[in-house]
């Protein structure tokens, strides 16, 4: 595979859908290929059947390929799931000698301390976000490097799951014959698609609604602050209306993308939708109002959930408001009114998100789809992972060349080091399916 190419693969509840990227000459990244297959093994984000799972993975790679006319050997997978939870921790370090100044080493074994935190069992820490730091009890410190300081601490954002559901992954990409090359939390990557970095500053709240799961992501300052996976999606909402109406699952799902709104409003008593009977039964005649009734129903308990979420971030408070309000990404978000509904319920400004913040200008429509989100997103981070790599060999190689380190390097070198959490994970998960075969 080219070298400046990235595959993203989004294992989704309802779809799995792969994605080959690259990136143009202005940076800006070209959509080359895109696969999508139904998702057959997979319940609230979470694998359920390998077998299945593998299926519809090289289902959808294969699509990809064809589209792209290119074979795929690696791809950047996302994870999500209802076993996501996220935490707020504090930790710090006493350092040996104040004297010297901070530097990256003090930072990864505060990192490295966090990791050691006791969780529950079958739980792992997948990712630790520095927010923020204090020096000697001076705080707020974005950067403590080149600081001169007896104790470092800081706060951290933690983010935790199911060891078992994230090898389970790695198995299910590895048996479908493909190089597990990074794995991401999924609100990241949808973050990374559809928000600005004007927004991140100002402080968003980042709602992706998929078929099992509707993940969130809470930003501000540029930082993220908090991360929640809540266990509905539109999947409940198809449920419900098939439970409502006495009809099956499809006819339920096209009702629900055609005719459905979140607003109960905005139907007239009158507005009736004709449904073919099963096996030469009477059609069955659906008015819109109702159909909406039972939407809105659902889709206020899902968007309560994450209004809960929010405000046990503190929204409320001053310090912590979201001037940038909500934007809403994923397949669900394409429900008609949702926006006014989500408008309603919380008093935030509010926008759909579509994954075009990095995507080349004229890209296929269908792409931009706020479908894509978390597709677009972990393509991004592919591309910024072998840009990572590409970096770390020149690098190397500048070493070996020369025994003095520029000034400027040593600078860069620990926001390398921090991204790479997630890189840590990769190569954890990928040494235990090494050692498992």
């Amino acid at each position: 595979m080219e070298h400046n190419l990235a595959v993203g693969l989004d294992i989704g509840t309802t779809k799995i859908v792969a994605m080959i990227g690259r990136k143009n000459e202005y940076g800006k990244v070209e959509i080359l290929g895109i696969g999508k297959s139904k998702s057959l093994g997979v319940h609230r984000g979470v694998v359920n059947n390998i077998t299945q799972t593998i299926q519809s993975i090289q289902q959808a790679v294969q699509e990809a390929e064809v589209s792209a006319e290119m074979k795929i050997e690696g791809v950047t997978v996302g994870i999500a799931g209802q076993h996501i939870r996220s935490l707020q921790h504090s930790d710090y370090i006493t350092r040996p000698n104040s004297e010297n100044v901070i530097d990256d080493d003090d930072i990864d074994r505060l990192i490295n301390q966090v990791h050691k935190l006791v969780m529950l069992p079958g739980e792992e820490i997948i990712h630790v976000l520095p927010q923020e730091y204090k020096v000697d009890g001076q705080a707020e410190i974005k950067e403590p490097i080149g600081m001169y300081g007896g104790r470092l601490e800081a706060n951290f954002h933690v983010v935790v799951g199911q060891v078992s559901s994230i090898r389970n992954i790695g198995r299910c990409v590895q048996s479908a014959g493909l190089n597990l090359e990074g794995i991401t939390l999924e609100p990241l990557a949808s973050a990374n698609a559809v928000l600005s970095q004007e927004e991140k500053e100002a402080g968003v709240a980042l709602i992706d609604i998929g078929g099992g799961t509707t993940d969130l992501a809470i930003f501000r300052d540029g930082i993220i602050r908090h991360t929640a996976v809540i266990p509905f999606g539109g999947n409940v909402i198809t449920e419900d209306i098939k439970e409502g109406c006495s009809i099956i699952e499809k006819q339920a799902e096209l009702l629900k993308i055609k005719f459905g709104s979140a607003w109960p409003g905005e139907n007239k008593d009158n507005e009736i939708v004709s449904i073919p009977g099963l096996r030469g039964r009477e059609p069955k005649e659906i008015t819109l109002k109702n159909l909406s009734k039972i939407i809105h129903a659902r889709v206020v308990e899902i968007i309560e959930q994450v209004y809960v979420e929010i405000k046990n971030y503190g929204h409320e408070e001053q310090k912590k408001k979201l001037i940038a309000g909500i934007v809403l990404t994923g397949g669900g978000s394409q429900l008609k009114h949702l926006k006014q509904l989500v408008e309603y319920i919380t008093g935030m400004d509010t926008r759909i998100g579509y994954p075009n913040e990095h995507l080349a200008g004229g890209s296929d429509d269908d792409i931009t789809s706020p479908l894509y989100a978390t597709a677009v997103g972990l393509v991004l981070d592919g591309l910024k992972r072998q840009e990572r790599k590409t970096l770390e060999q020149q690098d190397e190689i500048a070493i070996e060349n020369e025994e003095e380190k520029p000034v400027e390097e040593i600078k860069e070198k620990p926001i390398k080091e921090r991204r790479s959490f997630l890189d840590k994970l990769t190569e954890r998960v990928k040494d235990f399916l090494d050692n498992a075969e």
